[in-house]
């Protein structure tokens, strides 16, 4: 059997008194395309934050291509190939769209990244020289993930890309994602808006008050009846 990309093992994570992650355990296989729902203050953030270095758990670990990677800080394990794209978008304001790229693309990059291509990629090579305040809030968007995608990762973490978009802004970036995983990144998505998560991944887990309540398919996921209570109530 193939070793997953990333593997999370048994994570628990307190603030104080307060448990936001119990014994939380998931894997993705390279390649894949994972969701990760649940209601608000199900874990997921804490989740994302746990994976990508921004916290540390209590208990657990994280394994990544192979390697134990619970104690590295943020800036190692991006070195390594995991990038996140953030809720709310944080560019460098006083730097254009191709400035914002060089910093993960110089600090972060396995492998040299073309950022004119990058932009050009994401439909934004003709904002290459635009500061991120004359961007639309798709174009912010679409930048949070280049800035991701310049460290040349091997897997991402979508943490709400499409928040605040129309309907159709949501289904351009549902075309952007598909095709950045067809090029062979792996793609974990973090998403409250339902129909987006269940056309995008092949396999959903959900979480409910910092449990691990399903993982399968969307279908199966859909017909779970404690999925159903944890966003509906008994």
């Amino acid at each position: 059997m193939t070793e997953p990309l990333l593997c999370v093992e048994n994570l628990t994570k307190r603030f104080g008194g307060f448990v936001a992650l119990t014994d939380v355990s998931l894997a993705i296989a390279e390649g894949e395309r994972l969701g990760v729902i649940g209601p608000n203050g199900a874990g997921k953030s804490t989740l994302v934050n746990c994976i990508s270095g921004l916290l540390r758990p209590e208990a657990g670990r994280v394994y990544f291509a192979g390697g134990d990677i619970t104690a590295l800080p943020a800036y190692r394990r991006a070195r390594l190939g995991i990038a996140r794209s953030f809720q709310i978008p944080r560019p460098f304001r006083s730097m254009t769209l191709e400035q914002n790229l060089a910093i993960p693309r110089d600090y972060a990059a396995r492998e040299p990244t073309d950022a004119d291509a990058l932009l050009a990629q994401l439909g934004l090579g003709p904002k290459r020289g635009a500061l991120p305040g004359t961007l639309t809030q798709i174009e912010l968007r679409k930048l949070e993930l280049a800035r991701a995608l310049a460290a040349r990762p091997r897997l991402v973490i979508a943490d709400e890309v499409m928040a605040g978009l129309s309907h159709a802004e949501i289904d351009e970036m549902l075309t952007v994602l598909l095709a950045l995983n067809k090029s062979g990144i792996t793609i974990l998505m973090i998403e409250h808006i339902m129909r987006a998560v269940m056309r995008f991944s092949q396999r959903v887990v959900v979480l409910d008050a910092g449990r691990k309540i399903a993982d399968g398919a969307p279908a199966d996921i859909l017909a779970d009846k404690e999925v159903e209570r944890a966003y509906l109530g008994a």
